[in-house]
């Protein structure tokens, strides 16, 4: 195996789309708090510590799969030879270290958070995926939390928003983790995973998802009503609100389709609450 198939193989433990995309809800956790010009240099931070934390996590967890991935997934790096057992675990230390060392630049609340957060991806493939609803709330809120943890990273920034932000998308991830599992119930059922949809029967399981939804979206418009946004928050989240209820829906017939639709209302979603940050400081600007 040469030096490049091995950084390769590597590059792929730390599934780097994942990485990208969980840097960037970080970053707009930053935006949406004020911090982008504030405080550049703890935005930056928290990005590159949400970034090496991600990566670490997937890493660890092919390590833990690493035996069921010889079998549903031997493309990946570890069952096809480009990375040790050894050498990706030492990897996921090494990234989890480079968090951690960003992450104590950081506030106390972010501190907290990025310690919460480490803790959950160093126990998922071990304790928490396949278990009824369990692995799937862990996921939701580690997904929310990078919105939280980026506003948290500015100090004296504005966290209402964030949080919000933050619960909108714990939840809206819950519902497509859901309905994911509804679609990939056949292959759970094989590898003896005890999903939700397995646990509770498949309607049941997306109705819990469609009441979820429905409770996101009726609370989408709390930073309008407090005054945190304007109008051009409720412009965009409208319709993002209107993409997941369909997507709610069209999951009860086609899960596959319902899931990929959620997944556009929620990148909507966010882009609301950018919209709304940059309204905000154009008003102030005036």
């Amino acid at each position: 195996m040469t030096v490049g198939e091995t950084g390769r193989g590597l590059l792929e433990l730390t599934r780097p789309v994942n990485v990208i995309a969980a840097s960037v809800l970080t970053f707009i956790g930053s935006f949406v708090a004020g911090g982008v010009s504030e405080e550049p240099m703890a935005v930056v931070t928290a990005v590159a510590a949400t970034g090496l934390a991600v990566g670490a996590g997937n890493a660890i967890n092919d390590y833990f799969d690493r035996e069921i991935d010889r079998i549903n997934q031997p493309d990946r790096a570890i069952p096809r030879g480009a990375v040790s057992p050894r050498g990706a675990l030492a990897f996921s230390v090494a990234l989890f270290a480079g968090a951690i060392v960003l992450a104590l630049t950081l506030p106390r609340l972010a501190i907290g958070i990025a310690t919460v957060n480490l803790l959950a991806l160093v126990a998922y493939t071990e304790f928490f995926k396949g278990l009824p609803g369990l692995g799937n709330a862990l996921v939701a809120y580690l997904v929310g939390s990078t919105f939280l943890f980026g506003a948290a990273a500015i100090d004296g920034g504005e966290v209402g928003p964030a949080i919000v932000l933050f619960v909108l998308a714990a939840i809206a991830t819950l519902t497509r983790e859901i309905i994911k599992d509804v679609e990939d119930i056949e292959g759970d059922r094989e590898e003896g995973l005890h999903t939700l949809p397995i646990a509770i029967g498949e309607r049941r399981a997306l109705a819990t998802a469609a009441v979820l939804l429905v409770a996101a979206v009726v609370a989408s418009p709390i930073p309008y009503l407090r005054a945190e946004f304007g109008v051009a928050y409720l412009l965009v989240v409208a319709p993002a609100d209107a993409i997941m209820l369909v997507a709610a829906y069209e999951s009860f017939e086609n899960p596959t389709a319902g899931q990929s639709h959620l997944k556009y209302g929620m990148f909507l979603a966010a882009l609301a609450f950018i919209v709304g940050r940059v309204a905000l400081e154009l008003s102030f600007s005036i």
